[in-house]
């Protein structure tokens, strides 16, 4: 597994992740919702047309009475929507998590900004006042600052709420991290419109990556490097040390801010998950890493690097982040899992985990984000709808894929509901990643049986067991279903996700345990894998077939054998070996007792 040296917080080998999508994950109060002027700077730019806050509980690609009268198509409404989501909705849903078992909650960005995801924020300093208790009340403190002079800046209302929220989350033994959004900013940044405002004479014109100023003597008209060409989203200019002194000097305090408030680490945030980390340079990271480890030397940093293993390494050698968020494991799941025609062997499975365990110094494998979906891909259970891809285009082939498991954009993606057949998959999936090497991560409404293609339709609002939800009749095209599909909680679908989580966090060795491969059945797809720690010893046995089949694995020395996975399972043994047998698309896990 690579050298011995561990240098990533011990915490966060232990940690069960959940991520939320603030906007999306409870509307706890309504007097604080955003209004309409709130999304001035986001895309479509669309300040005229009739809005309210979109019914939680609505058909999906239902367009709502104020939607069909502005005369746009589906997604131009989708990304309009406001669903009110906000910090207090997490607060209220904290005993909900904890029961679920989770211990780490990673947030999509949470401050000030225009959008529904808000990867464009106006500022770092301040949470979106629309996700606190006083909106209005906060437009007035921050009106009165400097924003680039943190001597200025005061707690809003919302930024007290989220330091509410860090220290509840903190009282119930969890960890918190927030999504640092550092390669660019909103175009309404107000470092952004002064430069647009003054030109060359903006005390900001060297913070960004500007192409042409406006000069009518010239004939040149005022252009910018955006990231990905996107207009919302201009660039903090680099240069060989990454993002320049003036935004760097600004996220340096901003990252003090909200790990350490009012000076004290306690109080703030366990670390950082960050977007789009491979569009910065690595001095930069290198750099930042040192000031997070300063104030806080368990801080965990994870970054959104979707790449093979020589992209990665550079970037997990112990002076940059401790993971990424392990898309890779994703993929070898679709594919051992998911894909139907281009389906892989249990060894090619193993051996493709095998490459990412060896691949970097160990702690950073048991520290790993392992996830299958997230915000920025189609959910597990549609992704298993469609499996080996609406256009046949492999999970793996990260940028192609993304485009095309979009169902608003790609006519032939299914976005039915997953049937039992299908949950079952996600199922062992869930079963397979929790028994696994590294943090397993959970996006929200997973468990409790949300559905969706690939953004923005992986956001629909978070399922609630007080909530009465409309079916879902109409698909993207405007048709109706032939048979609508029901939304609400899938209990049991909940109910295996508590089950699995309890499993793992009632077994120290499937969370640092060691880790060796015991079979690799490719002709019954079977496969089974042994995790122990000096005092604890399991085997987990997946089988990714349709049918129960008995499996025959080594014991030797062993006295006593018990499933611990599904309580009554007849183990037998003898002559230095155990049979069990495996339900279809299930498994077991064998505690062994010398």
């Amino acid at each position: 597994m690579g050298s011995s040296n561990d240098w990533v917080p011990e915490w966060a080998k232990r940690a069960i992740w959940y991520q939320i999508f603030p906007e999306r994950f409870r509307n706890g109060d309504t007097h604080a919702n955003p209004t309409l002027a709130d999304l001035t700077g986001a895309w479509p730019h669309d300040l005229t047309s009739p809005w309210q806050i979109h019914p939680w509980t609505s058909d999906w690609y239902a367009l709502q009475p104020y939607e069909a009268a502005n005369g746009h198509g589906l997604l131009h409404n989708l990304i309009r929507r406001r669903y009110g989501g906000d910090l207090q909705g997490i607060l209220d849903k904290l005993d909900y998590l904890e029961d679920l078992g989770v211990t780490a909650l990673y947030l999509n960005p949470i401050f000030e900004s225009p959008s529904h995801h808000k990867y464009d924020g106006r500022v770092y300093h301040h949470v979106d006042r629309t996700l606190g208790p006083d909106p209005e009340g906060d437009r007035a403190v921050m009106a009165a600052e400097d924003p680039a002079d943190p001597s200025t800046w005061v707690w809003t209302a919302a930024d007290r709420l989220a330091l509410d929220l860090i220290r509840a989350v903190h009282a119930r033994g969890m960890r918190i991290i927030f999504d640092g959004v550092f390669n660019h900013i909103s175009c309404a940044s107000p470092f952004f419109t002064d430069v647009v405002r003054h030109q060359r004479n903006s005390r900001f014109a060297d913070w960004f990556s500007v192409e042409a100023w406006d000069d009518p003597e010239q004939g040149t008209a005022f252009a910018y490097r955006g990231w990905w060409g996107v207009a919302e989203l201009p660039e903090w200019r680099q240069d060989e040390r990454g993002i320049v002194a003036g935004p760097r000097d600004y996220i340096f305090a901003c990252t003090r801010r909200w790990m350490a408030p009012h000076g004290d680490p306690a109080d703030g945030i366990d670390g950082w998950r960050l977007d789009v980390a491979y569009c910065v340079k690595h001095a930069f990271w290198k750099e930042w890493r040192a000031q997070v480890k300063a104030i806080n030397p368990e801080a965990y940093l994870t970054a959104e690097v979707i790449d093979p293993i020589d992209v990665l390494k550079p970037y997990l050698q112990g002076d940059e982040f401790d993971a990424v968020m392990n898309y890779n494991v994703g993929f070898a799941c679709a594919e051992y899992f998911i894909d139907r025609d281009r389906r892989i062997s249990t060894s090619d499975f193993d051996a493709r985990l095998r490459a990412l365990r060896e691949a970097f110094d160990p702690g950073v494998t048991y520290v790993q984000q392992n996830l299958f979906d997230s915000h920025d891909s189609n959910r597990i259970g549609s992704h298993i709808v469609n499996a080996d891809g609406a256009d046949g285009v492999p999970y793996r082939d990260w940028p192609a894929y993304h485009k095309s498991s979009k169902a608003v954009e790609n006519p032939a993606y299914d976005p039915r509901k997953p049937t039992d057949a299908e949950r079952a998959v996600q199922k062992l999936i869930t079963l397979f990643l929790m028994t696994y090497v590294g943090a397993p991560m959970i996006y929200y409404g997973d468990e409790a049986g949300l559905w969706g293609a690939n953004d923005p339709c992986c956001r629909k609002p978070m399922l609630w067991d007080d909530q009465v939800y409309e079916p879902e009749v109409y698909l993207p095209d405007g048709t109706r279903r032939a048979v609508p599909d029901p939304v609400g909680v899938d209990a049991d679908l909940l109910a295996t996700y508590r089950r699995l989580i309890q499993l793992r966090r009632a077994h120290p060795a499937l969370s640092v345990g060691g880790f060796d491969t015991v079979l690799t059945d490719d002709a019954r797809q079977l496969y089974a894998f042994e995790r122990r720690t000096p005092t604890e010893r399991l085997i987990v046995v997946l089988n990714n077939t349709q049918q129960p089949q008995q499996v025959t694995l080594p014991a030797v020395g062993v006295a006593a054998i018990h499933d611990v996975l599904n309580p009554g399972t007849r183990v037998a043994t003898g002559h230095g070996q155990v049979q069990v047998d495996v339900p279809a698309v299930w498994g077991v896990v064998l505690r062994l007792t010398a």
